[in-house]
């Protein structure tokens, strides 16, 4: 059985990502409650802005409008930001739909 959505990095570099300012409270298993600031999300992960004391790696699970729970891993980390992909790929039109609720400005959303 497969970890994760297994996508190659080229894969995912070519997800479209939204600028959203987001803020949730996360469940990390060793850290507990984390909070995080997603600063923009594709439909296979997102990116925090901010630090945080996660290494490669870990899973972090959120709740997300439209979605509900979903859970994530950290794939990258800088001093600042820190990148996640979701552990199964959200369905187009689901994931319209979290972006209609996240950024509710049709002028700030991506060309669809």
């Amino acid at each position: 059985m497969g970890v994760g959505a297994q996508l190659t990095v080229t894969d995912m570099r070519r997800a479209a990502r939204h600028p959203i300012d987001h803020k949730v409270i996360g469940e990390h298993r060793r850290l507990g409650d984390v909070r995080l600031h997603i600063v923009n999300i594709s439909a296979h992960g997102f990116m925090i802005g901010g630090a945080t004391e996660m290494e490669r790696g870990e899973r972090v699970s959120i709740r997300l409008p439209d979605i509900g729970r979903i859970e994530a891993h950290m794939i990258w980390a800088t001093e600042d930001r820190a990148g996640f992909q979701f552990e199964r790929i959200i369905r187009l039109e689901d994931f319209m739909k979290l972006i209609d609720a996240l950024q509710p400005n049709p002028r700030l959303r991506r060309a669809r």
